[in-house]
């Protein structure tokens, strides 16, 4: 059991969705026991970026295909982003209706993110009045036309505002006029694609972002890092105390672009999948603590929209991996000898924070909620579509062996997924 005391033989005595006591692994007690046998118990996994796409686009994915594929990876809490459902959630209206789509369709935690487009300041404090956990603004086209991007400008009169709420700004950090152009046609070359969205792209926008916290110090969370060649700019800002976080991704601790074919249009995301030598950064960036967590990107949609005929450029740029991402990150980890209580820092404890959860969520200790993630680091499974619970089971892990079997998932002290290698005994 990962405790914030270390990994210990241990148990937890839970009442009424709260953890009452963290005890010995013998403790007595008079309440029906699920026993974990040589699983790690950790504190549930929040996953603060999620895109649920409902209301609007449901048949992309939805609450109810998306929580349920969630519990099946452990994760008791997710973040939704405020695209690209229909509306986007940047009003307190449209948060409403995100609310109103999600009731009586959820399996896990849900919490809700408010949007930044161009404006729409005068929005941003009644969003965090009415409950949304941190904002979300996209530097470079998002994909749809509901959440445009936001310029130097936009963000000029949001980042007061942003601050005077205290919530992160979860940001999209590509300079567009960095970006390359499609070429006539489209391409089915991943080396093309991969030309198009370079590393000073991202770089440029974390500059542009710097420069704006040291004016106005309003707390910023990097989403989905991709470079290893951002990392000493973002060391640079945070020895300077500005109050900058960053997340990577499943996708980009597995992947490298030397591996990817032609073609294969299911890896496409935004930022890119990059080369392996990005990779092992990004990795030894985690390890060291200058990436603060992982979350998924979950980014789904029809299968017709990644089936462009191997056009990289055409395809939908997104990665369906909520239900794997805690096996991908275990895989990678074991592979390096990680520790596996690294795994409840960067994907429950880091997330939390971020979320502004953490009075409540991330930790098992006395007070915190119920929220339990039970997971085999030593047990494999090869992927295999047809057992994913998100709408669409399309996935750049097909065929893949990953360590780390989901055992149980447990949110408020309720069992709501269980893969029957546990049974709930009663009580001696």
């Amino acid at each position: 059991m990962v405790t914030p005391a270390g990994m210990r033989a241990a148990s937890v005595h839970i009442e009424r969705g709260r953890i009452a006591r963290v005890g010995e692994w013998d403790d007595p007690t008079s309440s029906p026991v699920l026993d974990a046998g040589d699983a790690i118990v950790m504190p549930g996994i929040v996953d603060t970026h999620v895109h649920v796409n409902d209301p609007g686009r449901a048949d992309w994915e939805g609450f109810e295909t998306a929580t349920r594929a969630a519990a099946a990876g452990g994760i008791t809490t997710l973040l939704d982003m405020p695209l690209n459902s229909i509306p986007a959630t940047t009003t307190v209206a449209a948060l409403r209706a995100k609310r109103d789509a999600a009731r009586g369709k959820t399996t896990v935690n849900v919490e809700l993110v408010g949007g930044v487009v161009p404006g729409n300041a005068d929005d941003i404090e009644p969003l965090a009045r009415a409950g949304v956990r941190a904002f979300k603004c996209f530097l470079a086209p998002s994909g749809v036309d509901e959440f445009p991007a936001v310029t130097e400008h936009d963000l000029h009169a949001a980042f007061p505002v942003l601050m005077r709420t205290g919530l992160p700004l979860m940001v999209h950090a590509e300079d567009p006029a960095r970006l390359g152009a499609a070429p006539p046609g489209g391409s089915r070359s991943y080396a093309a694609y991969l030309a198009s969205r370079p590393p000073e792209a991202e770089r440029s926008a974390i500059a542009l972002l710097v420069s704006l916290m040291e004016a106005c110090p309003t707390p910023v969370h990097i989403v989905h890092l991709s470079s290893a060649t951002s990392l000493p700019l973002i060391h640079e800002a945070r020895a300077r105390g500005l109050p900058l976080t960053v997340e990577t991704c499943p996708h980009y601790l597995t992947f490298a672009a030397e591996e990817i074919a032609d073609g294969a249009t299911e890896l496409k995301c935004a930022p890119p999948i990059r080369a392996a030598g990005d990779r092992e950064a990004l990795w030894r960036a985690l390890v060291d603590g200058e990436i603060d967590l992982i979350a998924s990107d979950h980014s789904p949609c029809p299968p017709v929209m990644k089936d462009t005929g191997g056009d990289f450029f055409a395809a939908w740029g997104g990665i369906a991996s909520l239900q794997l991402s805690l096996a991908a990150v275990w895989t990678g980890a074991r592979a390096q000898g990680i520790a596996p209580e690294r795994m409840a820092r960067w994907m429950s404890e880091a997330p939390a924070r971020l979320a502004g959860l953490s009075a409540t969520k991330g930790t098992l200790a006395t007070g915190f909620d119920a929220d339990v993630t039970i997971w085999d680091p030593d047990t494999s499974v090869i992927v295999n579509p047809a057992g994913l619970l998100h709408r669409h089971p399309v996935t750049p892990y097909a065929g893949r062996e990953l360590f780390g079997v989901v055992r149980a998932t447990i949110v408020g002290g309720r069992v709501v997924f269980t893969d029957h290698s546990m049974r709930i005994t009663p009580s001696e």
